[in-house]
């Protein structure tokens, strides 16, 4: 398997303001919904314009945050989107109690927005985990479930996994006709997915390939905890069939990709969309385009 970089580009709005902290992209209308997961509103990235769509309402009356501001504790922390057909689904990272709600973005635009804290412990007791440990990063529509995928942080005992979640009854819970507790959590898989200089890959992002398999993102982060960044030492692509890990490909550099999404599926392989966090809401995020062959 090979990954190829065949362009990359900082991403700004209109205003020239940047994208800042880049965590999930889906297709959205005629373009892309690039995840702030820092900020109440994400990015519409169409051919010749990028707008602000609103995810969820003012935390506190803050529409972004960060840790100079104080309010870092407060950010939905949305680390997932997945196209879901009614719209994107984002979910967040349940890496703290603020974090473990989910949005339903519609064309419109609109959103709805639920919170999923019983739905978020019925996973982490799945997986194994503490609640302090959970830090889910990426999750991609495998027939009619959703697979969740927990970004490993050895360090805190907690490694690399995912979990099936009914997309049914998460919709329900979203949209009012059903409860977060009556959603019902699967089957548990495990990755190995190797290391980079001593720090393990662990996941930030899936999307699902035509016969089931999934194709992975992930990073080399040395951090000590599901919350706080830290160096990214390398970074890399895996393509997973069920729980066995075909192949892992590595980036040219040491871009931390938070968001993956599928632009075009060939027989020999697929040009992906990929968003890179610079960990800085001053620096804009960037978008690769990505060529991987089987």
């Amino acid at each position: 398997m090979r990954l190829d970089v065949s362009g990359t580009s900082v991403m700004t709005f209109d205003d020239n303001s940047p994208v800042r902290a880049a965590s999930a992209i889906a297709p959205f209308g005629d373009g892309w919904l690039v995840v702030q997961d820092d900020a109440s509103h994400a990015a519409w990235v169409r051919p010749g314009s990028t707008t602000a769509v609103r995810v969820v309402e003012p935390v506190e009356g803050y529409d972004v945050f960060s840790t100079d501001a104080g309010t870092k504790h407060l950010k939905p922390d949305f680390e997932a989107a997945c196209d879901v057909g009614s719209g994107v689904l984002l979910l967040g990272s349940g890496s703290s109690p603020a974090r473990m709600r989910a949005s339903l973005v519609r064309l419109g635009p609109s959103f709805t927005v639920a919170d999923l804290t019983p739905l978020y412990r019925a996973v982490a007791a799945a997986l194994g985990l503490h609640e302090d440990q959970l830090n889910l990063e990426g999750a991609c529509l495998v027939g009619d479930r959703l697979r969740w995928f927990q970004r490993a942080n050895l360090a805190a005992g907690a490694p690399t996994g995912s979990v099936d979640v009914d997309l049914a009854g998460l919709l329900a819970a979203l949209t009012g006709t059903g409860e977060p507790d009556a959603i019902a959590v699967g089957a548990v898989r495990r990755y190995d997915l190797g290391a980079i200089d001593g720090v393990a890959l662990a996941i930030t992002d899936a999307v699902a390939l035509p016969g089931g398999r999934v194709l992975v993102s992930a990073a080399a982060e040395d951090t000590p905890n599901a919350v706080d960044d830290g160096p990214v030492v390398g970074a890399a692509v895996a393509l997973l069939d069920d729980d066995a890990v075909l192949a892992v490909a590595a980036l040219p550099a040491a871009d931390k990709v938070e968001g993956l999404a599928v632009a075009e599926s060939r027989a020999d392989g697929v040009r992906l969309v990929a968003v890179v966090d610079a960990d800085d809401p001053d620096v804009p995020s960037r978008r690769l385009d990505l060529r991987l062959t089987w």
